[in-house]
């Protein structure tokens, strides 16, 4: 399985594209090893000083697909779940600078935690609109509802699929809103849905 990050995808993003986000979803992946499963503690990585963090709504692909018709898309995800998209942002500035890929900063081991559990898109009060937010300590940072998205789900999908196959169980982070921010050793970061907790991951 692959987890694929949408990135600039909530307006107040979109000033950072050239074409303020009216072209295509940009998106990146991570690898499996990427994946911190069943609410487990993050370890803070040796190779930054500067490790920040971002909620998303977290599609879970139910189908194999591949060049998948927006008109269709919405019959290869069902459920949504919430995860982090964690990055080494001084790695990043780097990269940015030598203009380097971001695997180094976006794909290390363990920087995508995801939900245990996922919620049924038929059971949600409004599936147009996912309530979602993230907890530091006990403080709402970032908050949002899918209709801010740019790109909603059937986009993304669509989109995707026309550069990379989507095999079931793979994950689609679909962007984090703004409010992301730095994260030290003994922070508790709570991810909710709809006002209930899904996620929880302790930085150690």
């Amino acid at each position: 399985m692959k987890i694929i990050c949408v990135g600039y995808n909530y307006h107040g993003h979109s000033e950072v594209l050239p074409d303020g986000g009216a072209g295509n979803p940009v998106f990146f992946i991570k690898p499996d090893t990427a994946l911190l499963r069943g609410n487990q503690p993050l370890y803070y990585p040796r190779f930054t000083q500067d490790l920040r963090c971002g909620v998303a709504l977290a599609l879970r692909i139910c189908r194999m697909g591949r060049s998948i018709s927006e008109r269709f898309a919405h019959r290869y995800y069902a459920q949504v779940g919430v995860g982090v998209d964690f990055t080494a942002h001084d790695v990043q500035q780097e990269c940015i600078k030598k203009g380097l890929p971001w695997e180094a900063c976006k794909a290390f081991d363990y920087s995508a935690p995801v939900s245990p559990s996922f919620v049924e898109l038929a059971a949600l009060r409004d599936a147009a609109d996912i309530k979602f937010s993230l907890e530091l300590n006990g403080k709402t940072v970032q908050q949002a509802g899918s209709s801010e998205m740019i790109f909603g789900f059937s986009r993304i999908v669509s989109h995707v699929s026309s550069y990379v196959t989507l095999r079931m169980g793979d994950l689609i982070f679909t962007g984090t809103p703004p409010g992301d921010g730095s994260v030290k050793i003994g922070d508790t970061l709570v991810a909710k849905i709809e006002g209930t907790p899904l996620l929880s991951v302790e930085i150690k």
